[in-house]
């Protein structure tokens, strides 16, 4: 993160690292991972040096990993907050998942064309895949590659 701390632990009572881990349902080492990346902000600690962290950083967690599950990565989910955090409005937010949707579908069609590759394998009956040409003299079918093959990179 670029723009500072984006949660600021409440005085007094918080909650200790294991506590948050549990509550939020990652473990501890990507607690401190997302604090390193800066997606978590570093917590208060007490005079014993145990880290507390805010009530809040539970649904941050939760969102983050909730976001994570639809596809997105750590660095998109970053900048998604970021935009929460600054108000930027629905639009910007709504054309970064119609972009998801879209990575989304190229990914299907990939994984399709993949899948009818692997069929015809299959039904060439083959006992070698160094002498398996599935019936076509030619070697082993591979998809149509309309393009690149969907990229897999962003971090996360």
């Amino acid at each position: 993160m670029t723009g500072g701390r984006r949660w600021a632990p409440v005085s007094g009572k918080g909650l200790r690292t294991g506590e948050l881990a549990e509550r939020a349902g990652v473990n501890v080492q990507t607690l401190r991972y997302y604090e390193r990346r800066g997606l978590l902000a570093a917590p208060d600690r007490r005079p014993s040096g145990q880290r507390l962290y805010p009530e809040d950083a539970v649904a941050l967690l939760r969102t983050i990993k909730a976001t994570q599950r639809l596809g997105f990565t750590l660095t998109e989910i970053e900048e998604l907050l970021d935009l929460s955090q600054h108000r930027r409005g629905t639009g910007e937010l709504h054309r970064r998942a119609q972009a998801k949707v879209a990575e989304i579908d190229d990914r299907i069609d990939h994984l399709q064309r993949m899948r009818r590759a692997l069929v015809a394998v299959l039904a060439a009956d083959c006992d070698s895949l160094t002498d398996c040409s599935c019936g076509l003299a030619a070697p082993l079918p591979a998809p149509e590659v309309s393009g690149a093959e969907p990229s897999r990179s962003g971090g996360g």
